[in-house]
């Protein structure tokens, strides 16, 4: 019967490991940026910030609700003091525990001794009172060894505290959006990162692909030397430089896959998963658009300063409160006996109260408290704007290289296709005897040199786009 129920269990397991293991393929950069979003190690750990914001929130808040606590204790003692208070607590005390009993003892004594004669009576009480009081009761001072358990329920609430608790929940709430606005800040790097890394592996794929190709034009360029050699148009050093022009092209193909390698291990760990192949993109990155009121409503550097502009006014409040009085108040109901619960509303007991404190004079200490404050939300206001007139420029900047780069690749474009015509020109030249084998590998050389400023600028490009993007907020709709 157990191998019944455990059998289908490890196929589940194992099943469910598989899937987890399984590589994605042909992954297209929506997909890809949905699976950052649940994935990613970083957001969740900024989102565990998020919960711990939201809960020291609730935290704050509930100081308002004040604090009940039950208290249950359970002592045994024979010290004198403590056995007469322990009945004094259970309500149970006596003469008898004044030690009343020894003061009686002496006075029916003297009673006694006085047969009747009220007089004498006096008479030897007033010459025998010293001595009476200086008795020392047994009952008070070696009184039996008593048991004593008390349960006490106590509540305290603050009645009014000038606004303080009031604004630390205000300041502990607007912390919490603070963490989501991390959070989102992060989402955006991300986003950045992801997207950046797709367009990496996609310029390393055309990069790839050209120089496939031109190491397919040497291994055509070294069957025409070999067969120009046999007939007697070509030397042994042609052949020499062409195997040199191979190797150094074989090389750099070599570092390009060894780049595609690493881009796939980077684009895995922003996923967490194991990504093998994605769909290319043979585009250049759209440039977003906006208008300079996204800039301000939109940047998340602009809303966190705006956000710690409204903290500092709290801040101030908070210092203003301790120039008033708090005020709170407390009730207390329990019951105590020698046992627990014995008799427990016949000996139950209640104290409430009120307290008012006021700090009239701590050496100014409040008063620089509160100057330093107001300083600091001065000093905020000024990063507000600072913040505002940063992100302003930062964004002119990244517009003015990205048309600086847009310029650059469509004269690199030109001047690629171009290379490309020269070579080919050039290499029916070699054929024909009109030009050298090192005249044909310059001009694949100053090919090779073109493809790798346009494709470099066209990564700056995307990049300073991505960039662009991740500073107006414009997360995936862009």
């Amino acid at each position: 019967m157990l191998h019944k129920v455990m059998i289908p269990l490890l196929v589940s397991v194992i099943c469910t490991q598989l899937v987890k293991a399984e590589e994605l393929t042909n992954l297209s950069l929506d997909s890809a940026l949905n699976i950052m979003r649940n994935n990613n190690l970083e957001l969740k750990i900024s989102k565990f910030n998020e919960q711990i914001k939201m809960q020291e929130a609730k935290m704050a808040k509930g100081y308002n609700y004040g604090k009940l606590g039950l208290k249950l204790q359970a002592m045994r003692s024979n010290d004198a003091g403590n056995v007469f208070g322990f009945k004094v607590k259970s309500r149970e005390a006596s003469f008898r525990d004044f030690g009343f009993s020894d003061f009686m003892g002496a006075i029916g004594q003297g009673a006694q001794q006085a047969q009747g004669d009220f007089g004498a009576f006096s008479q030897g009480l007033a010459q025998q009172g010293g001595n009476i009081l200086g008795i020392e009761p047994k009952d008070l001072n070696y009184p039996d060894a008593r048991n004593h358990v008390q349960t006490t329920l106590t509540y305290q609430v603050p009645l009014y505290t000038g606004g303080k608790l009031d604004q630390y929940s205000k300041i502990t709430k607007a912390l919490t959006y603070m963490s989501q606005l991390d959070t989102e800040k992060l989402l955006n790097e991300k986003i950045f990162q992801t997207k950046k890394t797709f367009y990496d592996i996609s310029l390393i794929e055309q990069y790839i692909d050209k120089l496939s190709s031109i190491v397919n034009n040497i291994d055509r360029l070294e069957e025409i030397v070999e067969s120009m050699k046999e007939e007697g148009y070509a030397k042994d050093i042609d052949k020499l430089e062409v195997e040199a022009r191979k190797a150094e092209a074989q090389s750099m193909l070599d570092q390009a896959t060894y780049n595609r390698e690493l881009a796939y291990q980077y684009l895995s760990f922003l996923l967490n998963e194991t990504v093998s192949s994605i769909q290319t993109l043979d585009n250049l990155a759209p440039l977003p658009k906006f208008s300079k009121e996204d800039i301000i409503q939109n940047n998340l550097d602009i809303q966190k300063a705006q956000l710690g502009l409204k903290i500092t006014d709290m801040a101030i409040k908070v210092e203003k409160s301790k120039f008033l009085p708090t005020v709170g108040a407390f009730g207390e109901y329990g019951s105590a006996d020698n046992s627990a619960f014995n008799r427990f509303f016949e000996k139950d007991f209640y104290t409430v109260g009120v307290q008012l404190e006021w700090n009239i004079f701590n050496g100014e200490i409040d008063k620089n408290s509160l100057e330093k404050a107001k300083i600091k939300n001065m000093q905020v206001q000024e990063q507000v704007e600072l913040a505002k007139a940063g992100i302003t420029l930062q964004i002119k900047k990244l517009m003015t290289n990205i048309k600086s780069k847009d310029a650059q690749i469509e004269s690199l474009e030109t001047q690629y296709q171009f290379a490309e015509k020269v070579y080919e020109n050039y290499e029916g030249r070699y054929k024909e005897g009109i030009a050298s084998i090192t005249d044909v590998l310059i001009k694949q050389s100053k090919e090779l040199e073109v493809l790798l400023k346009l494709l470099t600028a066209k990564n700056d490009r995307n990049a300073k786009v991505f960039e662009l993007t991740s500073v107006l907020n414009k997360g995936e709709n862009s």
